[in-house]
């Protein structure tokens, strides 16, 4: 098909068209540039792999569920080396039965190299759940006898009971180190051993 140059005139119906035209065409040039990016942004700003690369790095990160100053009652330590970590406990039967046991010195298997793990002398009671994302710092139950401090954040399908969370996450991966590792938990400041 032939295109045809006309002459609208200045001020006529016909030239206000052309204009709208010209407008239209130009608006549309720029969607086509700038629509796949901008679909792109729109669609990965909700995505959470999107998040998880603007999150915090994992050894700064903190569970906003915790308050800052607890009582002595609801906290006790452990202690990797030279290193003393507060944790704070979950209000559970499981903690309070795992408290009665303290001071407890336990020699700690890795797993995976994102935890350290022991299977205690005696049942606790459980309260199990699927907690989805385990976090660097949790102290957990697995089944009703295996204490497992964790030194990463992962995902996870397995079901565990809280005991606790580490209140400052600074050192933690670095004390626990890689291969097995001697833990003492205590309800003091200073560290006893059982």
């Amino acid at each position: 098909m032939k295109s045809e140059n006309v002459d609208v005139g200045a001020g006529g119906p016909l030239s206000s068209l052309g204009a709208a035209s010209r407008r239209h065409s130009w608006h549309r040039r720029a969607m086509q540039q700038l629509g796949m990016p901008l679909l792109l942004l729109a669609l990965c700003s909700g995505h959470p792999a999107h998040a998880a690369s603007t999150a915090l790095p994992v050894a700064a990160e903190q569970d906003v569920t915790q308050t800052p100053k607890k009582s002595d009652e609801s906290r006790l330590w452990m202690t990797i080396g030279e290193r003393r970590f507060a944790i704070t406990l979950a209000d559970n039967e499981a903690t309070r039965a795992f408290a009665a046991t303290l001071p407890l010195t336990l020699d700690m298997e890795d797993l995976h190299g994102n935890e350290k793990k022991k299977e205690l002398p005696d049942a606790l009671p459980t309260s199990e759940s699927r907690p989805g994302t385990i976090r660097n710092g949790d102290l957990m139950l697995w089944g009703s006898r295996t204490v497992v401090i964790f030194y990463k954040t992962f995902d996870s399908a397995y079901s565990y009971t809280r005991l606790g969370r580490v209140d400052d996450l600074t050192g933690l991966a670095q004390a626990l180190g890689r291969g097995d590792v001697r833990v003492v938990f205590s309800q003091e400041q200073r560290a006893l051993t059982k």
